[in-house]
């Protein structure tokens, strides 16, 4: 476990590592690494120095914290990465992006792994039809999947072996489910909250997030958030993208102004098989759908990793592709063809006319 944590810490430190020495080379870009609050709407206090006075527009890309309670057994998306042995018998909480992604990593590690889901499907956000799928593949693995339970407290556990139970309830039913740890992954707050945003001026949400325009400006016209402090999709691709705007509207002067509306949000859950998605779910629309098993796609059958299935969702007037998933060997870099053919208005029926390589996943 020692070496799967080092490998981890090392593959972590590599990228803002080397963000951090190529940004030391843009002319007229200061990094600092210290904290910082502001003092007004053009300054800044940056750790013991001297307030900093920005006649520049500001860009902040803050990060994310976790808004739980820390226990030697109750543990964060953070925390479970640091342990020095795994997990006996790990309880996750939750049914989202990456509740699945830590089930099967510490079930592959040859630990007990039971997830609790409150709501009536695994990965709520995608069609039934690929969760159903997605129950279906961990459960092979002998990872076990409580749906409608609801968790009500944690206590210790009457057993030698274990450390502490969950009471859920299922059905109305009261179930103790036994465990060594538990893993919390509720979602995250900004760390705003001591940047001092009322100096600035800058308006915030209920839960701390920078309220932005399209273009990432704030109530404070000189500031703009990019990174995971203005709420919307807590991807690190967002974040570049989110970069990419302000830097053709601020530096490279774009003729026409680059924002954030109508822009293709895609994502991948990486579990095995893998599940990439991009636009819309079949929910969010009143369009046509089709779906294929993965057990037709060639390259599939010969790696013999035919499980999951692919869906699209199409309007049924203009045959143009509104959304994607594919839950299936290498489902994100299948995705990207797709999110490629939708960037370009292709209507589904030039895939079908196109050659592709075969066999290929794609």
């Amino acid at each position: 476990m020692s070496k799967v944590r080092q490998r981890k810490r090392d593959i972590v430190n590599s990228f803002p590592g080397g963000s951090e020495s190529r940004s030391k080379n843009v002319d007229g870009l200061e990094v600092i690494n210290r904290n910082a609050a502001f003092t007004g709407p053009k300054s800044i206090s940056v750790g013991v120095d001297a307030a900093r006075d920005r006649r520049r527009p500001i860009l902040m890309a803050w990060n994310l914290s976790f808004n739980t309670k820390h226990s030697s057994r109750i543990l964060d998306s953070t925390s479970i990465h640091e342990m020095d042995r795994g997990p006996q018998r790990l309880i996750v909480i939750g049914g989202g992006h990456i509740d699945p992604e830590f089930g099967q990593l510490f079930r592959r590690l040859w630990r007990h792994v039971t997830v609790i889901q409150s709501g009536k499907q695994l990965l709520p956000r995608e069609d039934p039809e690929i969760a159903d799928a997605e129950v279906k593949i961990v459960g092979e693995e002998g990872i076990e999947v409580l749906l409608n339970a609801h968790a009500s407290s944690i206590e210790a556990s009457k057993s030698d072996r274990f450390a502490l139970f969950l009471i859920c309830s299922i059905n109305c039913s009261e179930v103790e489910v036994e465990g060594s740890h538990i893993l919390l992954a509720p979602g995250r707050t900004p760390n705003t909250d001591e940047l001092r945003l009322e100096k600035a001026g800058s308006e915030s949400d209920a839960r701390g997030h920078l309220k932005v325009s399209s273009t990432l400006q704030t109530s404070t016209p000189q500031i703009y958030a990019l990174g995971n402090c203005h709420g919307g999709p807590a991807f690190t691709h967002i974040s570049y993208d989110n970069f990419r705007i302000i830097k053709a509207n601020f530096i490279d002067h774009s003729p026409s102004t680059l924002t954030t509306a109508d822009r293709m949000v895609p994502y991948v859950i990486y579990i095995d098989p893998q599940l990439g998605h991009i636009g819309l779910h079949e929910a969010e629309a009143n369009v046509k759908t089709a779906t294929m098993a993965m057990a037709y796609v060639a390259r599939a059958l010969e790696t013999d990793e035919t499980r999951g299935m692919m869906k699209a969702v199409v309007d049924s007037e203009s045959g143009q592709i509104l959304g994607f998933t594919c839950l299936g060997i290498e489902g994100g870099e299948i995705m990207s063809i797709v999110q490629v053919a939708m960037m370009g208005t292709l209507p589904y029926q030039m895939l079908q006319q196109a050659v592709f390589a075969h066999p290929h996943a794609s």
